[in-house]
């Protein structure tokens, strides 16, 4: 399975190259604002996107800022029509709203 991705401490960082300037560059993904790394060799990477995480914890904690990105419980998603009807349909037929069905399947996926 391909990853495009790198994880420390419970953050994910995005992974990127650039043919251009010939580098590896990514960011500390669900955090207010940008931290960004970027590096010349696969080797220097991960390294560096770990450096990048404890320096930014660090600094959020002398600032007493939050670390992560506060979320709100909700988001909109687009899906096909009639993907959207079968799931309203089968809500209404157990008695449940389409929000606590959409909610039980991402529970149901994320347990897997």
């Amino acid at each position: 399975m391909k990853k495009n991705y790198l994880e420390h401490k419970g953050f994910i960082g995005s992974v990127e190259f650039s043919t251009e300037d010939e580098v590896f560059y990514g960011k500390i993904e669900d955090i207010s604002g940008l931290v960004s790394f970027e590096v010349s060799s696969v080797k220097e990477l991960k390294k560096s996107f770990e450096e990048t995480v404890t320096h930014y914890v660090k600094i959020c904690k002398e600032q007493d800022k939050p670390i992560v990105k506060s979320l709100k419980g909700y988001f909109n998603v687009r899906i096909k029509p009639e993907l959207h009807r079968q799931a309203y349909t089968v809500s209404l037929t157990r008695g449940i709203s389409l929000n606590q069905f959409v909610q039980k399947a991402i529970e149901n996926e994320l347990a897997d």
